[in-house]
Formats: C-alpha cells, structure tokens, sequence
C-alpha cells in the first residue's frame, strides 16, 4: 500500500514540474517575441527615419536654384547633423555633396549667416557644431585612407576632402576673420587646435602617411602639386600649433619624414624657389629634427618603430634636407653626423652577408634580416638619389672642411686656382669616374708622417666621426658601396689631405698611433681606426680605376713617391697586425680593418709589380729572418702560416723559391718518389719517335695517372730509321725530351699558342679549335709546363702577364681589372680604347656597338660583347663600360676553355696554393729562370771542368747569354744560381767528333789536363749537350783559336744535339 502511495507522490510531482516548465517555456517564447517585435519595428522605423533624412537630404542638395548656394548656415548644420546620423559607406555621395555645399558657404563674400564656420560663434551651437565638424573632417579621412590618387574620379574626391581639412584646421581663409570677427581669433584659433587635438587623437597622420605612400612610393607619382602641397601643410600644422612638441615631432618623423622620397617630390614643385626649402627655413624644421633625433633614446625609439625599409627613407629625407639647407648643415654638423650614423648603425644590425630563410632581399641593404615592405621597392631609386647626396661634392666640402680647408705645401709659388666648387651631387653613371680622368692641378711636395696633432682635439674628433659615418655607409648601404667610394673620391684633393691629416696625429706621425690603437678597446681608438679604414677603402679604389698613365705620368690624386710612402706605412701595418698575434684573435671590426689595409696594399703591389713606382727591396721585411720563419711553418706555428698567406712579398724572393722546392721535395717523399735506402721510386718508361715528338708524348702521358706524372719518367728516343738511340736516361734525356716538347707546343706556328703584339710574350691562341682534341692539347701543355716547375727545369717560355695572372687566379679578385693587364696583351688596342674614354665629344658619333670584329681565316666574325650588343650604339654613358668588356672578351672570353684547359692540366702537378706566395712576374721567373744579369763569379765556382784547363775560363764566358743558351737551351740563368742547375754545368774536352766520342777515359782527361793532343781539331767547332747542361770542346792549341770558334758555334746555333 504504501509503495503505491509512494509512486503516484512521485508521478504528481514530474507533472507538476513539468508543467512549471512548460510554463516558464511560453513565458520566454512571450519574451523573445516582444524582443523581436521591438527590434524589428525599430529596424523598420529606423529604416524609415533613415530613408525620410535621406529624401529629405536628397531635396536639400536637389535644389538648383540660385538660393541653393546661399543656403544659411543654420540649415546646412541640420542637414548635415541628419545625414551623419545615418551616415554609410553607400552615402559617400551625398557625403561629397555636403563637403561642397560647406566649401560653398565659405566661399560666399559678406554675409556671415551664410558661412558654415559662423555657427562657432552662436553661444547655443558652439559645442554641437564643433562636435559636427570633427565628426565631418574624421568621415573626410576615412575616406581619404581608401582612395587611391591614381584614378581619376577619386583624385577629384581627395582634393575635396584634403580642402575641407585644410579649410577648418586653420583660420586663414575664413571670411569671417577679415570683419567682425576678429576680436574673436583667439577664440577660433583654439577652436583650429581643438580639432587638430581630436584628428590627431584618432590618428590623423596615419592616414597621412597611407595617402602620400599610395601617391608617391611608385615609380610616377599620382599626387598633383596642389594634393602634395596640401598634404605637407596639414601635416606640418598640428607640429607648429604644439610649437614642435617631442609628441607631434616624433609622429611627423614617423609618418611623414619617413614617406620614401617626400622631401625630393615636394623639392620638385617649384623647382625655382623650392616651397619645401622655405617652409623649412621658417620654421628651421631640419634643426629641430636633428636636434630631437641627436638624443640617442630617441633616434632608436624611432628606428624601431620604423623598422629597416621606412628608417632608410626617413634617412633619405634628412640628407636631401641637409643638403638644402647648408648652413643649418655647418652649424649643425656634429649632431647631424650622429644622427646619421646611429640611424646606419641601426640598419646594419640587419644587414646580413647571405642568403637564409630568415633574411629578404633589400635593393640597397642587400639581404636584411628584418621584414621588407616590397611596395616600397618602386620608389628605392628615388631614395637611392637621395642618399647620393650625402657623397656628392657640396655636403662632402661641407662635412670635411676641416680637412679641405688645409693646404698642401706647395712648391710652385702661384699654383693654377683650383676649379670653382659645382653643385653637382648625383653622380649619374656617365659620371661615376670622370674625377679619376682629370689631372691634379695643385703641386705639392710630398706627404710623409710628421706627428704633432692631438688626438683628443675636437677638430680630429670631428673628422674621426664624419669617417664613422661614411665608413658605416660602406657596410650598410651594401648595393651602392661603389657608388660611395666613387662620390668619396671624385674630389682630387680629399685624399691626399686626408692622408696629410692621418700624418699628423699622434707625436711622431700615423703609423704608430695606430698600431696603439690596435690594442686598445676605446671609442677613440675604434674611430681613428674607422678613419684609416675609409682612407684605404677610398683610395684603393681609386687607385683601381685609374690607368697607367692617370697613376703614373699625371699623378692624379698621389704622386707616386707618396704611393711609396703609403705602401710602407701599409706594409708595415699589415706585418705587425700578423706578426704581433693581433689577427690570430681578430673580429668584427679589427678584421675588417685588417681586409681594407691589406685589400690596399696588395693593389699597390700588383701594380707595382706590373710596373715599377717602389725602389728596390722596398716591400721586404729587414726585421723579418727567413729561417726563423721557415722553422715557424714547420712547426705549424699561425703567425707563419699568415705571413705566408697574405704578404709573402716580405720575404725575400730566394727564400720562396727555396720554400717552394722544399714543398715539392717533400711531396715528393710523401709519395714514394724519392730513392731511399729502403725503396726505390716507380719508374714510367716511354719511347718516342724523334719524328713524332709531340704525338708519342702525348699519346703516353696524357692518361697517366696525377702520381706517375710527378714521378720518374725515362726517356727513349728512336731515330728517323727507327733505330733506338744511344744514350742512358739519367734525367739528361728526360730533359732534352721536355725542352723539346715545350718548344714545339708553344710555337705559334702549331697555332696553340699566339704571341702578343708588342713583346713576342705567349698566350693561348683563340682560333686553336683548328686542331681536334685542342682543349686536351692544353691540358697536356698544363701539365707539362706543371712538371718543368715540379722538376725545377726551367724553359724558356715567355707568357704574357695576363695569360700567369690568370694561371694565379688573380682575375677572381674583386679589384682585379681586365683594362689594366690589357697593355700586356696589344699595347696598341689599349691606347685606341683609352683614348675612348678620354674622348672629350659625343663617342657615339664613332659608330661604334657593343660588339667586336675579328678575321677568323679571311671570315669576318662579329662577337656580341651583351646581348643585342651588335645593335647596341657606344655612347658616353655606356663607354667605361664598353672599355671593360671589350678588354674581358679580348683577355678572357675569347680563349675561355683554353685556358681552362691548360690551367686544369697545370694544377694536376702544381698546387694553386703553392703559388700564392708568388707575383706575375715571379711566377715566370719560376718557369723561365732569372731575367737578372749572369753572375760571372757564381758560374765560375760552380763550374765543372772535366779534363780541360783552367786557364781558358776567361777564353770560355765570352758571350754570356748565348752561352747560356747554347749549352742549356735556356738564355736566362737559373733561379737559385748555377749551383741549384741540374744537371750541373759542366765542360768537357773531347778529342773525336761527336758521333765517336764514347766519354771520357783515363788517357783523354790525362792528355787534357797537360795540354797533349793528337791532332789539331781544325775544323771541328764546340757542341753542346742541354739535356745535360754540357759543353763539349775540341782541344784547341790556342786561346785565340778557342775563342772564335767557340763564338762561331754559339752565334750559329749548331749545339742541341745528344753525345
């Protein structure tokens, strides 16, 4: 009973909450309902309210009659208060027509009721009209932030709406002030700031910013004069009414300063009296900027609110109107220097030396590792130009006056006047090296260091600063670098006066307060540094552009003693950097010094070694003791290893040489090629047939493997009948069979090889494709050449200059230039070229293209030296350019894979590094032997005599080089001197003819040695053996006799043969 009771309980009480719920349910449901009853009938009676304010604005701007432009202000602050409240994106049209309808009532001559801004002055309607007209100028540049100047419609509606900012942010052009209102000015001024106050509260220069980016960063720009004009002027007032605030300062830099290339278009409105110039002189904005951005939180607040692309444009900005405004640029010098500098600094912290997957590429940064706005990439050229101005010739006078304002001790007494300063700064290419074409008109005596400036003085502090910053711009601004060296060295007398300034610092010149700084860590250490670093970079470049006869007969810029001079101070740097561990440990900056002193020096080297400017023995070290050194690199110690590596010039030319037999020696040893003791080396036997010399070796040793190449080879040879000759190999006929080789293969008769116009010197020939397989003749040739040097056999070889510098991979050098080794190669075609660019007319009336012409076999070939390069006039802009292609195709392009070939063929025997420590001229040296004079002394004390007499040695050097080449093939005496000749030179007496001399015997060297003979010889005249360095005599009677008959043999050549 009771679980029923219990049940039936339970049962009513779901029903009954049930029924709670249901309730509660149609109670929400009621609610809703009203809800959306209310929200639609208010949506519906919205919706007629707006479309009533819109007919009723629509009949209020649809009236055409004369009234309709003297409407009362009262009526236009209605309509306009209805059509902001209903105010849409798709009203924007009768959003324009109320703009015009204001604009029009302002423009409306003596009656006040009439004038829109009127409503300011009616005690009831101050404030909603002042709130109505902030509400109408944010709509205007809510709008203005959409539009787009290119176009033509909406060009119209931004100049709409910049007049109606222009209009009500300023009193100027209110009708109102010229009556009754001007007691009020100072009442409707404040008005003016008030609604600058509330624009720039919601960010009016962004929107600013967006409508002169989307006008100007592109490649024409789309904003007129009067839109650009009216920009720069609203945006200026805001900056003014706050009387230059660090607030409204800091957003102008952001916004505005930093628009790419605003300052340049703005200067180019009036060209004849620039507006941007005498706004800037009347409020002195360019001070003002300089002096907020000095303060270092500042100038890196405003960097990283910019980031890289934005910084570089507002850095553009500020050189453009630092070169505009010279005298604030005078006075101000220091703190715009700073300023430049730490906005550099800033970016080259992003500035990065390759490509990642976390770095973008930058058309004037280079790769950055900071986001790139790509949009701005149209206007880059434009900002390029204006950071031209910063190495063009007015801001570089005014930078470094204290350093041009120096004079040079002059020897003539009434120099001719240097030319007058020209405002020329952009330098366009045609330009780029027209300073280094102009001789120096100053004459001076020489520039050596004589001390006596203190370092800490303000005016070096200067001159180290401005250094800094252009040394900044060099590593930052990497894509332009070569148009800053340029700029920097277009002036002739910077350099050379910067370098007079460098020798006076310190109390005892340059040199040694440099070294001092080396190890200090200061601030002024570091700047000083920066200084010498922009000396080096500057001047090696010029020192790269210039040509034999700019560097040496008109001495632009350094007379060549002071090129002495520099080179000391230069060597000398560079070895205690080495020799003092300051390079082991060097980084960052130290290293980069140590790249530009040494990138310097070795260009002074090269062109010294092209042509002499330094005295003997000038580039040694006499401090520096070649054993000690060598014991250094044997046991591995870096300083050795450095010196080795980047000035070997200090070590004496002999010791190289012995360094580099001894690495041959030991590579020798290291392979096994070396007779020991225990082991003898592997020997290649070959035969070759006399007739068939240079198609029997290189048939035999083309494909021999790298190490048999180096090691023992013998020699066979089988003569005309095919008869094996008589002769063991002992080196000897090796000797004989490579001379022989050699001399073939660089006849240029075979057409492998050419010579050079003026001095005979070899070259690959660039029509050697007539010969199958030529590019593995080259590579033969290389390896042949590589095995004379490996063997220390010189030969008689002369190679033009460029032809080594290639074979030393000096053309891969950044300052290599291909119109400077070009007098090597036609001293006569270099003269025609540089006679092209010093051509003072219009080179296109030459004729000329960008192609060269050459007679292949009777068949006229014309080479395109670019693409459509046939088609393409020479004219002043593209003739440097000219000049170097055509030098590149003539030394480079046109024999390409023969030398290739033949560099391929070298290196297999000889290790590229192994020649490092040698110069062009030193290298052919280490191929032909010494070009100095015989030493007389050093042959007789080496000299051989096997049973001849002694008294005859004066009879026997007659003829020095003739006799040299007579008895070892090779006219130049060896490397080393005549004890490192192998086989030693040696003179023998032979008593039979050659045919029938079987060597010397017991009676032969008895007889000679007291004058016994057999018969007079008569006839017989000397012979020579070269395989094996050997001169053969007759036992002649007389001295006399000997004499002739030796000068007779020598003059007529009839040695060369085997005994």
């Amino acid at each position: 009973m009771f679980a029923a009771t219990q049940t039936s309980k339970s049962q009513f009480l779901d029903k009954a909450r049930q029924a709670r719920e249901e309730r509660k349910g149609h109670k929400e449901k009621e609610r809703a309902a009203t809800q959306i009853q209310a929200l639609v009938r208010r949506y519906l009676c919205r919706c007629r309210l707006q479309n009533q304010f819109r007919k009723e604005v629509d009949e209020f701007f649809s009236v055409t009659d004369t009234a309709a432009t003297k409407r009362n202000a009262l009526s236009i602050f209605k309509i306009a208060r209805k059509l902001l409240f209903i105010c849409r994106k798709d009203d924007k049209l009768r959003f324009e027509k109320l703009c015009r309808t204001i604009l029009s009532s302002m423009d409306v001559e003596n009656e006040p009721k009439v004038w829109y801004v009127s409503l300011a002055l009616s005690k009831d309607l101050t404030i909603p009209w002042l709130k109505q007209i902030k509400d109408v100028l944010w709509i205007s540049c809510e709008f203005l932030k959409t539009l787009k100047p290119d176009i033509m419609q909406e060009s119209k509606l931004v100049t709409l709406y910049l007049t109606m900012l222009i209009t009500f942010t300023d009193t100027a052009t209110w009708k109102i002030m010229k009556g009754k209102g001007e007691p009020f000015k100072s009442a409707l001024n404040r008005i003016c700031e008030n609604i600058m106050g509330h624009l720039n509260q919601k960010g009016f220069y962004s929107i600013l910013q967006i409508l002169l980016t989307n006008g100007l960063a592109r490649s024409r720009p789309s904003l007129s004069k009067s839109m650009l004009t009216a920009i720069f002027s609203l945006s200026l007032r805001p900056v003014i009414a706050a009387h230059f605030s660090d607030n409204l300062l800091r957003s102008f830099l952001i916004h505005i300063m930093s628009v790419p290339a605003v300052v340049s278009h703005l200067n180019s409105l009036t060209p004849e009296v620039p507006q941007l110039l005498s706004i800037s002189l009347t409020h002195d904005l360019l001070r003002k900027f300089i002096l907020f951005l000095s303060r270092e939180e500042q100038c890196l607040d405003i960097c990283v609110c910019l980031e890289g692309s934005h910084t570089l444009c507002l850095l553009g900005n500020l050189i453009q109107l630092g070169y505009l405004n010279e005298k604030v640029l005078e006075e101000e010098a220091n703190h715009f220097v700073k300023v430049l500098t730490d906005m550099l600094s800033y970016c080259q912290r992003y500035v990065s030396q390759k490509k990642s997957n976390l770095t973008h590429w930058h058309p004037v940064l280079g790769w950055f590792s900071q986001t790139v706005d790509y949009g701005l990439n149209e206007s880059m050229p434009l900002v390029t130009r204006q950071l031209q101005y910063l190495w063009g010739v007015p801001v570089i006078r005014t930078l470094f006056y204290d350093v041009l304002s120096k004079k040079l001790e002059a020897q003539d007494p009434t120099p001719p006047p240097p030319p007058p300063p020209t405002l020329q700064n952009n330098l366009p290419v045609k330009s780029l090296f027209k300073r280094a074409f102009q001789k120096s008109a100053s004459v001076r005596n020489i520039l050596k260091p004589v001390g006596g400036k203190r370092v800490d003085s303000a005016e070096v502090q200067k001159v180290c600063s401005i250094c800094v910053l252009y040394q900044t711009a060099l590593t930052t601004l990497t894509q332009i670098r070569l148009q800053i060296l340029t700029g920097l060295t277009y002036l002739d007398d910077l350099l050379p006066k910067l370098w007079a300034f460098i020798c006076e610092l310190g109390l005892q010149g340059g040199l040694k307060l440099f070294l001092e700084c080396l190890n200090n860590d200061t601030e002024e250490s570091k700047q000083l540094l920066a200084m010498l670093m922009l000396f080096c970079d500057c001047s090696r470049h010029l020192i790269t552009i210039l040509d034999d006869i700019e560097l040496y007969e008109e001495q632009i810029s350094f007379k060549t003693e002071e090129l002495v001079t520099i080179s000391s101070f230069l060597n000398t740097f560079v070895y205690k950097m080495i020799s003092d561990g300051i390079l082991e440990n060097a980084k960052g900056e130290k290293l980069d010094l140590f790249h530009s002193v040494h990138g310097w020096l070795m260009v002074l080297y090269e062109r010294d070694c092209r042509r002499r400017f330094s005295p003997d023995d000038h580039w040694l070290r006499k401090d520096l003791k070649p054993s000690l050194l060598f014991q250094e690199l044997e046991k591995g110690k870096k300083r050795a290893q450095l010196l080795l590596q980047y000035i070997p010039h200090v070590i004496p030319h002999k010791n190289r040489v012995l360094l580099f037999r001894n690495i041959v020696t030991k590579e020798k040893e290291s392979l096994g090629l070396v007779e020991t003791s225990q082991a003898s080396p592997h020997v290649t036997h070959i035969t070759i047939r006399r007739s068939r010399m240079l198609e029997d070796g290189y048939d035999q040793l083309r494909r021999l493997p790298v190490n048999s190449m180096k090691g023992v080879i013998r020699v066979k040879f089988v003569n005309d009948l095919g008869v094996d000759e008589a002769g063991i190999d002992q080196d000897g006929v090796f000797k004989e069979f490579l001379e022989e080789i050699i001399k073939k293969v660089f006849n240029p008769a075979l057409n492998l090889f050419k010579t050079t116009s003026g001095d005979e010197r070899l070259y690959p020939s660039p029509t050697s494709n007539i010969h199958e397989n030529h590019l593995l003749l080259f590579e033969f040739v290389g390896k042949m050449l590589g095995k004379a040097m490996y063997e220390g056999i010189v030969v008689d070889v002369p190679f033009a200059s460029f032809f080594l510098s290639q074979v030393l991979g000096h053309h891969h050098s950044t300052f290599y230039s291909s119109i400077d080794e070009l007098p090597s190669l036609d001293s006569e075609f270099y003269k025609n070229l540089t006679s092209i660019k010093r051509y003072d007319g219009d080179v296109s009336d030459l004729g000329l293209t960008l192609s060269y012409d050459e007679d292949v076999m009777g068949q006229l070939v014309c080479h395109e030296l670019t693409p459509g390069g046939k088609s393409t006039p020479v004219t002043n802009e593209n003739k440097i350019s000219y000049i170097h292609l055509m030098a590149h195709f003539r030394m480079h392009t046109q024999i390409k894979e023969q030398t290739a070939a033949f560099i391929r063929g070298f290196r297999c025997i000889i290790n590229p590094e192994w020649l490092h420590m040698f110069s062009t001229p030193e290298l052919q040296r280490l191929v032909s032997g010494d070009n100095a004079e015989i030493d007389l002394d050093d042959l007789k004390w080496v000299f051989l005599f096997l049973n001849y007499k002694y008294y005859s040695m004066s009879v026997i050097i007659c003829d020095n080089l003739r006799l040299l080449q007579f008895v070892t093939s090779c006219s130049r005496p060896p490397l080393l001197g005549f004890a490192y000749l192998k086989p030693p030179f040696s003179i023998r007496c032979v008593e039979v003819s050659d045919d029938q001399d079987t060597g010397d015997t017991l009676g032969s060297v008895l007889r000679g040695f007291f004058t016994i003979r057999k018969k007079e010889p008569g006839g017989r005249l000397p012979t020579s053996s070269t395989c094996f360095n050997l001169l053969k005599l007759p036992n002649y009677s007389k001295k006399s006799i000997l004499r002739d008959k030796l000068r007779y043999a020598i003059s007529m050549n009839t040695g060369f043969e085997l005994s």
